[in-house]
């Protein structure tokens, strides 16, 4: 039976998980940043000021969708197994999505020397992991591609909060493309709605960072926690539900002194590129990096029942452009944000609370000066500068989260980056 239920409370309520280290910890000072398918598909009614459309598919919003908000987050967090397996690669049957078309330009990924990893090692880590789908990159050539679980190089798969790190990326576009002028900018000036907040005279690179210093609770199995909360109270005509929510909390800490994590403000992210660039953030995302750069696949991306993405989660991609993805940030982003921008994207601009862990803009930094993106149920892209290495890995985890899981994917990447190295 197929579940209607959808909308907002999928990037609050659900994809609170994603992060690995939610405790509270003293942030670093903020730099200036860059600035110095079968699917039937209809022109969705998701506009902004210019008149901009974005192509809808997915489940259709209705009246009787926007009623069961609050049961989404519990329904994907406890599917079972199957359904994990079967809804992850065709998130677009349970939810509306808006389409990322792309181009008639693709970056070609070829085939390069066989990466020296025992297959069966590798077999074995597919199968006590649930992997869909597994690929590296190295040098841009493609070194191990595997599928499993049914996923095939022409599906998809959800990204979970993955998709963090695409919604900065399309912050750093808008900069490039004269849309906002810095990531120094007071976050107000494109969210008027947030004057007299807390959040007045937090910039926007301390938003992609999380160090705004406005108080937050991220604890997803608390009834009463932000995350929880967030789509519950009555939203002003006009407003955008995360905006009504965010604008009530207070501040606990000065602006870039303390990170917390928080998925609420990767929603403001959304909002405020796409009050920037008066465009739904599929289309932008469409014109920025998928034709620019040369993706290969049309990607969807959940929208809420406003017809919003949801811009802390759920896209879904296919596996090469999960590592084109990171191949793009690797290379610097040329002719997509300015120049210098993912340099400061993928630096740890605060320490969350782990030894040689941090997080910059909507990007985790790892030791060996590695960088990436990661979503629960053990989505992942994962960068290498020093090998030049890039390695996307998509799965269905028997759980959202565990350091057991974690652990097991730390030292599985160590591998495949030491064999990248030979």
């Amino acid at each position: 039976m197929k579940r209607i239920a959808m909308g907002a409370a999928l990037g609050a309520i659900l994809l609170s998980g994603c992060a690995v280290q939610q405790e509270a910890s003293p942030a670093s000072t903020v730099a200036t940043g860059a600035s110095a398918i079968g699917q039937t598909e209809a022109v969705s009614t998701a506009k902004r000021d210019t008149g901009a459309t974005a192509i809808t598919a997915g489940v259709p919003i209705t009246d009787a969708n926007r009623d069961k908000l609050q049961q989404v987050g519990a329904a994907v967090l406890f599917w079972s197994q199957q359904q994990r397996d079967q809804n992850f690669p065709h998130m677009e049957d349970q939810f509306p999505v808006h389409v990322v078309k792309a181009g008639d330009r693709v970056r070609p990924l070829p085939n390069g020397k066989a990466l020296p990893v025992p297959a069966a090692e590798t077999d074995a880590y597919i199968q006590s992991q649930n992997v869909a789908g597994l690929i590296v990159v190295q040098d841009g050539k493609v070194r191990l591609e595997r599928y499993a679980r049914g996923l095939t190089r022409e599906g998809r798969w959800t990204s979970f909060s993955v998709a963090k790190s695409f919604t900065s990326t399309l912050a750093g576009a808008a900069i490039r493309d004269g849309f906002i002028r810095s990531v120094e900018e007071p976050v107000t000036k494109y969210i008027p709605d947030l004057s007299g907040s807390a959040y007045d005279g937090v910039t926007i690179a301390q938003l992609l960072t999380m160090t705004s210093g406005v108080k937050w609770n991220e604890d997803y199995t608390d009834p009463k926690s932000d995350v929880a909360r967030m789509f519950s109270i009555a939203v002003p005509p006009g407003m955008d539900p995360s905006v009504a929510y965010m604008r009530t909390l207070p501040r606990e800490a000065e602006p870039g002194t303390k990170w917390v994590y928080k998925t609420g403000e990767t929603n403001l992210i959304g909002v405020l590129v796409g009050n920037a660039v008066k465009k739904p953030l599929a289309t932008y995302l469409s014109e920025t990096v998928w034709r620019r750069y040369g993706m290969e696949r049309d990607a969807y991306w959940m929208i809420d029942p406003a017809g919003r993405e949801v811009a802390g989660c759920c896209l879904s991609v296919s596996l090469r452009d999960y590592a084109r993805m990171g191949q793009l940030a690797l290379e610097g982003g040329a002719g997509v944000v300015p120049t210098g921008w993912f340099a400061e994207a993928t630096r740890a601009h605060a320490s969350t609370g782990r030894p040689g862990f941090g997080y910059g803009y909507q990007w985790w930094t790892y030791p060996e000066d590695r960088f990436g993106g990661q979503g629960i149920f053990g989505q992942s892209i994962t960068v290498d500068p020093k090998s030049r290495t890039v390695i996307a890995m998509v799965s269905a985890w028997p759980k959202a989260t565990g350091t057991d899981l974690s652990q097991a994917r730390m030292a599985f990447l160590e591998k495949l980056f030491a064999a990248a190295r030979q």
